[in-house]
Order: C-alpha cells, then sequence, then structure tokens
C-alpha cells in the first residue's frame, strides 16, 4: 500500500476525501524523487480512480495502471476541506464524542472506517488468490482502515505501530482475504533506506 503525493490541501492537513484534488507542484516533485524498495520489484499496480493518485502511479512509472473504486478515498461527506482541528474547536464535546466511536467515526453525508473495510472486502480476497505481489496507490484512511482490519485496532487512541505518511506499507493477504501486516514505513526515499 502507498499513499500518493501530497497535494496542497495535505500541507494545510485538510481532510480530502472524494475531493478529486491533484498533486501539487512541490507534490510531484517529491514523486518524482521516490523509489520504492526493491520488495515491491516486479509487483503489479492498481490505483485508487482519484487524480492525486492516479498522477502519482503516473510519476513512478506506472501511467497504464488499472484503476480500482475500492480503493478510493473514505468520504468525509459535509466536511471535506475541513481541517479536524478546526472542527474540535467548532463542535467541542459533540466532537469528542463522535471521534471516540472508532471504527463508527462518520462524518454528516460520510462513511465510516468500518464502511471502507466492507469496501476492501471483495478486493482483498481478489489480491489474496491472485498470483504475485500488487501495489496499490491509495489514500491515509484506506491504509489505515486496512491496518485496522489486519491488527484488530478499534481506531481509538493512537494506532499500536505509526504509519508513516509517505512510505510503503506491506501485508499478505491469505486466500480468504484476511491481511497481516508484514512490514510497515519501508521508506522511498533511496538515502533514507541505505541509512535504515
Amino acid at each position: 500500500m502507498l499513499r500518493h503525493g501530497p497535494t496542497a490541501w495535505t500541507v494545510e492537513r485538510r481532510m480530502q476525501g472524494r475531493t478529486d484534488i491533484a498533486l501539487s507542484a512541490e507534490g510531484r516533485a517529491a514523486v518524482s524523487g521516490w523509489r520504492l524498495p526493491r520488495q515491491a520489484a516486479g509487483f503489479a499496480w492498481v490505483t485508487s480512480p482519484l487524480a492525486r493518485a492516479r498522477e502519482t502511479a503516473a510519476l513512478l512509472g506506472h501511467g497504464d495502471a488499472p484503476t480500482d473504486a475500492r480503493l478510493v478515498e473514505m468520504s468525509f461527506g459535509d466536511w471535506e476541506g475541513r481541517r479536524l482541528a478546526d472542527l474540535r474547536v467548532e463542535f467541542g464535546a459533540p466532537m469528542e464524542a463522535l471521534e471516540g466511536r472508532g471504527l463508527d467515526f462518520r462524518a454528516p453525508g460520510g462513511e465510516s472506517p468500518r464502511d471502507v473495510q466492507q469496501r476492501l472486502a471483495p478486493f482483498l480476497i481478489e489480491v489474496g488468490q491472485r498470483e504475485g505481489g500488487l501495489v496499490a496507490v491509495t489514500h491515509k484512511s484506506v491504509i489505515r482502515s486496512l491496518y485496522a482490519l489486519a491488527t484488530g485496532w478499534p481506531m481509538l487512541g493512537r494506532s499500536p505501530d505509526r504509519l508513516a505518511e509517505f512510505a510503503v506499507h506491506l501485508f499478505t493477504v491469505d486466500t480468504e482475504g484476511k491481511p497481516a501486516v508484514h512490514r510497515l514505513n519501508l521508506p522511498l526515499d533511496a538515502a533514507e533506506r541505505e541509512a535504515g
């Protein structure tokens, strides 16, 4: 799993959701310098249909990667374009209660992480039954939802493992679609990989 490169909203910490935002100039420059770790060599590619994911795949030499709507970002409904910090100030205790729902957190008119997990279920079965590895260019909430599914984390409090925003996260998937964490936070920067 690989998150798309930075957009203007990424830098501003805005919830992007289904809003179809392209990479920023800085994001394109960053992705152009990425190199996938050797563990991903020879893998097939698939991408979310949103422009920021497709552009990331293209900049990494996989502009012909098929899209899969099941990899699209979680919908934040009425809150797309908003910052979580601002919503916490605006709504106070009700927002805290909503965040306390973990997997069932849902913005008005949006999806929950549990919805994302259900959307991913048939995709994961297909991945588990295919031959060879797959690089999926997707989104932060999709990766977090998959991580929660793999670890049993109810998405309350901090995740047991830190998930770097711009890194490769390796999961194994069995033939019934059950994911497990293989290795997290593989760096995309060659110098960082050599140092690690």
